[in-house]
Formats: structure tokens, sequence, C-alpha cells
């Protein structure tokens, strides 16, 4: 895979190999990623370092992720209920992929995972929204608890009390 061959050499030497592995001129990789094939033959001939940007660009192109899923954290037992399921929204259909997370360390290391999966967006609870906005570089948004969840919890509490 490109995106962890890069760093395990040049990044020169691996666009090449890469290149030659996927049987693709430079002017595909070019139009694929969106990068006037010139910066691409300067990069490749060690006239040019990249930018992160074009780095980037590069690695989408050659390594892309289907960005089908949305991310839901949560603790176990709320996630085995979402597991597998999809909804459609917009006219795409998203799958539901759930991060288990009980601590608020695991909170950001799940949307830090969420996001190198390839996640189209996030899902989680208020306190955590903030916090994971700041993280990641994708759309996030808060499950927020409807009534009969409440109902229930004080039902659950009263039964605790007595």
């Amino acid at each position: 895979m490109f995106s962890h061959r890069v760093f395990t050499t040049d990044f020169r030497t691996a666009l090449e190999e890469e290149l030659e592995r996927k049987d693709m001129t430079i002017k595909e990789l070019a139009d694929r990623a969106g990068i006037p094939a010139a910066t691409l033959y300067k990069i490749t001939s060690g006239e040019r370092d990249p930018r992160f940007s074009t780095v980037r660009a590069i690695a989408d192109a050659l390594d892309p992720r289907e960005r089908d899923f949305v991310a839901v954290i949560g603790v176990k037992f709320l996630l085995d209920e979402l597991q597998g399921t999809s909804e459609t929204a917009g006219g795409k259909t998203y799958r539901i992929r759930g991060y288990t997370a009980n601590t608020m360390e695991e909170c950001i290391i799940a949307a830090v995972r969420a996001e190198k999966d390839g996640a189209a967006g996030i899902i989680c609870a208020p306190i955590l929204s903030t916090l994971v906005e700041r993280i990641v570089d994708i759309p996030v948004t808060i499950i927020k608890p409807n009534p009969e969840s409440y109902v229930g919890a004080f039902e659950s509490i009263v039964r605790m009390i007595e």
C-alpha cells in the first residue's frame, strides 16, 4: 500500500514503485489526483520535493478510501444494536460502523481510528463532540437522548434506590 510504503522509503522511490505496480502513467495519476503532470514529473525526477497537500492528493488517488460508512463512538451494548445496519440520506446509503469506547482516552483513539479507516463522519456523545471536532477533519455530530431514555434511566435508578 502506497501510503505505508512512503514512510519506509523515500517518496520518489515509493511513488515510482507504486506507479509500476499499478501499471499507471504519471499522466493518469495526475488526472486522478488533480495535480498538474508537470508537478509529478518534477517530483519523480528529484527536481522538487512535494508539499503535504500534494502527497495527500497522490495517496488518495493511489489508495482511494470509500467513505461509505459513518462511525458511531459509544459503549458496546449500544453499538451491538447498530452494528451492520445502514441508513440512507441524501440519496446515498451509509453503513454504520461502531467504535467501542468506555473512557475519554478510548473515545479519542476511536475518533482517530475512524477517520483513518475512512469514515465519512462521526456520531458521538455531546460531551465528546467538541473534543473530537478538534482532532479529526471529518464532520462530527452528537447523539441526542430522547425523553424515553430518561424515563427508563429514572425507573432504573429508582429500583436501585429502593
